[in-house]
């Protein structure tokens, strides 16, 4: 099942962001994830970090950010791994706040276009 379909691509803003309420939420979600890696983290919290981190590979791979000093892969191999030290801590930190940037300068046509590439990206591996 996909978030987004085609209609959503064609109907989102081509210039202006995703809707503060929605980058909002998304941020909130992610925030509190980072936080409880600290402590006791879910699986929905690590799930809320990997998405981060593949929209933001992602959107690197459209060509619409660069990451010469390779943090989104260091992201990558930290989430595979049991706990997070204080190093990775203030890397996640630092995806963040570059995504909340992302979040508030690309159109929301963009940003849901690189939702609809991860999604098909899953589906054709669950396949």
């Amino acid at each position: 099942m996909t978030t987004y379909t085609h209609w959503d691509v064609m109907l989102a803003s081509p210039t202006d962001p995703l809707p503060l309420k929605k980058r909002q939420y998304q941020m909130n979600l992610m925030r509190k994830a980072l936080e409880n890696m600290k402590s006791t983290p879910s699986v929905m919290d690590i799930a809320a970090l990997a998405t981060a981190v593949d929209l933001m590979d992602t959107l690197r791979q459209m060509g619409h950010l660069e990451d010469p000093e390779k943090a989104i892969e260091d992201a990558m191999v930290a989430l595979m791994q049991d706990n997070l030290n204080d190093l990775e801590i203030k890397l996640f930190e630092g995806i963040l706040e570059d995504y909340q940037m992302v979040m508030d300068n690309l159109p929301a046509r963009t940003m849901i276009m690189a939702h609809r590439a991860i999604e098909k990206r899953i589906e054709r591996i669950a396949a």
